[in-house]
């Protein structure tokens, strides 16, 4: 009976086959994710940086780290031996011969298929006297033989042969298992299961828990949870924040301390070095006893920072223990920013406690650029171009030039620039026209709606307001470029009198926003917004009344653009622009239109002015219908873009971000929020811009105020990244009083006869259903 057998390989020969697989699982992803990226890309990207970025500090050490480091070499010899060992493996499972080999009667006794009885057995007593054990043969030949006879010779035999590929029947099934023997070899027992119980018992255990006992620490931006608890504490025990306490706050992360992380070190030299740099930084308060503020972890992660910012001259040690301070810093304090956000959303939400301050929350992304620039508060953003010193600030703000910002440096002209920075060679001037050329230019649009709502540019108290803010993001040197051409560069506008007075002369610097132009298009779509409802109101009116006021109105609607064609004939509109006409003008000549063409009004017929009233009734409706559909476009449009922001993920790789002081290469990243400036207070969350190349389009979402009235609101940006690079936008808000809900909604009323019918139709079906009951009985 068939059954089944399992044996060891006893040969080895399937081990090979096993151990091939596993290497092969291990080196091919090994390869695909360990192994070293084109190194020739990465020079020839640093040296397309070299221009700009030559003097950083992240260039420079990004530099040393490439040529001192042996990894990537370490990686490739050990991938390259993974692969050899791979490819002979391979080698030998390919010459292992196969054991297995069907059986054939036929070749056992030496003949040809198709054989004849007779020929069989002829041949069967040749090679059993040749084979025969009592003539001094070959057992094991011989019984080959009689079982090769007996599969072509007996009907059973022969019947199993064919179908089963043996004489004696169905064989048990083997199972080979591609392990050695001698691992189940009593011998070696307690050897293999002390090597099981190490890898699967302790190994396998501290593995995993030291994994989970890590991750478990750190939060979803890999900042420790302690960490998060202290921050949230002290936010929430001081809710105005000054600068001062916030440095303090941040230098006593967990991050810093080498008990919860291990790259945090506390050196023997601290105990003098720390001191002399305290004497050279003045009051930082030393003396306060407030954990973990006293701790020495924070002192010294606090002075490292304050001389950074002050960009103080330290020892080799604490150098780079400072690089270490710095480069977390960022990230901790844009923890900071999400803590805050969180107490502001609990206190709006809950109530009973204040929410921080809007200042609290700024200081932390002010703190930010500080950082990254390695700048205090209170120097000039020209320092952050190079070659600027303290002492050529004189000559930048002198009362000639009065340049305190780096747009203020923009907006000069070259030759003017050129003789105010010269106290710079020409190679230096160039340089620092590149660093200023690649810092951003952003342009800032803002679009006011209420989206899902029949009306989206009425704002009704408790709405949801949806602020849709385009981010465009330029270089300075296109406005280098623009400046030269002679063409207006973002953000500037001429003052255009009614005169026509030269463009030149009232020309603005580039970064100052004249409002004229824009208040003027505001109040022209102000004007065109109210013309339709009011020539709805009109035409509405005329409908309704009598004939001869139709008329009147018609006639006055037909003789205005008439007295607007004959003004400018006669050329008191000067060019090609509109102008509007004043109140009484238009009182005038509606009244003369009116007296002078009654008699032709008259002499319509009520069905002329009917269809006249039709006309404009149909073309209002079309009008309506228009805007509809514009409205629901714009939404389908909003939702697509939605649904496709959520499936796209965009790289956080945007824009290598020039610092002097910063040790790590950062990216260019912005912050964006609404806020109500007068109370101090948040009004939409801060949204972290990380993907911003070119253009991104970011939306802003609020309630609106529950009281009625108008409120001013601000729409800012601020880099992290930058200092004197913020804007701020003001957004005004109009909140009218909620519609009222109505109980009886025009869908649902349904007319007389349609409900007669619907009745109609069930007592059909009630006397038909009863009907077929009486045929069914």
């Amino acid at each position: 009976m068939a059954g089944q057998q399992f044996q060891y390989d006893d040969s080895g020969n399937t081990f090979f086959y096993f151990l091939t697989s596993f290497v092969g699982l291990i080196v091919i992803p090994a390869t695909y994710y360990l192994w070293p990226r084109d190194q020739n890309a990465e020079q020839l990207r640093l040296k397309s940086l070299r221009r700009v970025h030559g003097r950083c500090l992240w260039y420079r050490l990004r530099l040393m780290k490439s040529q001192q480091s042996i990894v990537p070499t370490l990686k490739k010899a050990a991938l390259l031996f993974g692969w050899v060992v791979f490819l002979l493996l391979a080698y030998k499972v390919s010459k292992l011969d196969r054991e297995y080999q069907e059986y054939n009667p036929y070749e056992v006794l030496h003949l040809d298929p198709g054989a004849t009885t007779s020929e069989i057995k002829k041949q069967y007593h040749l090679l059993s006297k040749k084979f025969h054990p009592d003539k001094g043969g070959d057992e094991a030949a011989f019984m080959m033989i009689t079982k090769a006879y007996a599969a072509l010779t007996n009907e059973q035999t022969k019947k199993n042969w064919e179908l089963y590929g043996d004489p004696d029947g169905p064989r048990a099934t083997n199972f080979g298992i591609a392990l050695p023997a001698w691992i189940v070899d009593q011998k070696n027992s307690m050897l293999v299961l002390l090597v099981y119980g190490l890898a699967f018992m302790v190994i396998l255990p501290v593995v995993v828990g030291t994994w989970w006992y890590r991750s478990i620490r750190y939060s979803g931006d890999q900042i420790l949870i302690n960490t998060t608890q202290l921050f949230m504490h002290f936010m929430y025990k001081t809710p105005n924040m000054n600068m001062k306490r916030l440095a303090m706050v941040l230098t006593a992360a967990f991050e810093f301390d080498p008990r919860s992380n291990k790259e945090a070190t506390i050196r023997p030299t601290d105990n003098i070095e720390v001191p002399q740099l305290i004497r050279e930084l003045g009051n930082i308060n030393v003396k306060k006893k407030e954990p973990p503020f006293c701790y020495p972890y924070s002192l010294k992660a606090r002075v490292l920072v304050l001389a950074h910012l002050s960009r103080m001259e330290i020892s080799e040690d604490l150098e780079e223990d400072q690089r270490f301070a710095v480069r977390k810093s960022p990230a901790l304090l844009q923890e900071m920013v999400n803590v805050g956000c969180q107490l502001t959303m609990m206190a709006n939400s809950r109530g009973g406690f204040h929410a921080p301050r809007l200042v609290s929350i700024e200081n932390c992304m002010k703190l930010t650029q500080m950082i990254v620039q390695g700048l205090q508060e209170t120097k000039s953003p020209l320092l952050q171009l190079p070659h600027f010193d303290e002492e050529h600030l004189r000559y930048c703000v002198s009362k000639k030039y009065k340049v305190r910002s780096l747009q203020d440096l923009v907006s000069l002209k070259d030759s003017e620039r050129r003789s105010m920075l010269r106290f710079l060679v020409e190679e230096k001037y160039d340089e620092v026209i590149s660093v200023l050329g690649s810092f951003p230019h952003i342009a800032m649009e803002t679009k006011l709606q209420v989206l899902d709502d029949e009306d989206s540019n009425n704002i009704t108290a408790g709405s949801i307001v949806t602020v849709t803010v385009t981010l465009t993001r330029k270089r300075m040197a296109e406005v280098f470029e623009k400046e030269q051409d002679g063409s207006p560069c973002p953000g500037e506008e001429g003052a255009n009198t009614e005169e026509g007075a030269d463009a030149s002369k009232a020309k603005t610097k580039v970064w100052q926003n004249n409002k004229k132009q824009a208040t003027k298009k505001s109040k022209k779509k102000k004007l065109t917004k109210k013309k339709a409802p009011a020539a709805a109101a009109t035409v509405a009116a005329a409908a309704a009344t009598a004939a001869a006021a139709a008329a009147a109105v018609a006639a006055a609607a037909t003789t205005a653009p008439a007295s607007s064609k004959t003004k400018q004939a006669n050329g008191s509109v000067a060019g090609g622009d509109a102008v509007a006409v004043p109140k009484e003008d238009d009182e005038e000549g509606s009244d003369k239109g009116s007296e002078s063409d009654e008699a032709e009004a008259n002499k319509d017929s009520p069905s002329e002015r009917d269809e006249e009233s039709d006309k404009q009734s149909d073309t209002e409706v079309d009008e309506i219908a228009g805007d509809d559909e514009e409205e629901w476009e714009a939404l389908q449009q909003s939702i697509q873009r939605r649904e496709k922001a959520l499936l796209e993920t965009k790289s956080k790789v945007t824009h290598p971000v020039y610092s002097l002081y910063y040790p790590d290469e950062k990216q260019e990243w912005w912050w964006l929020y609404i806020a109500d400036r007068r109370d101090q207070a948040l009004v939409s969350m801060p949204y972290h811009v990380c993907t911003l190349k070119d253009t991104e389009e970011v939306e802003l979402k609020f309630p609106a105020p529950s009281k009625t009235g108008n409120y001013q609101y601000s729409v800012i940006l601020r880099s992290d990244s930058y200092l004197g690079l913020d804007q701020i936008k003001p957004l005004k808000l109009e909140v009218h009083e909620a519609k009222a809900v109505l109980d009886n909604h025009p869908q649902w009323d349904i007319p007389e006869t349609e409900e007669e019918d619907e009745e109609q139709e069930d007592s059909d079906g009630i006397e038909e259903s009863e009907d077929d009951d009486e045929d069914n009985d």
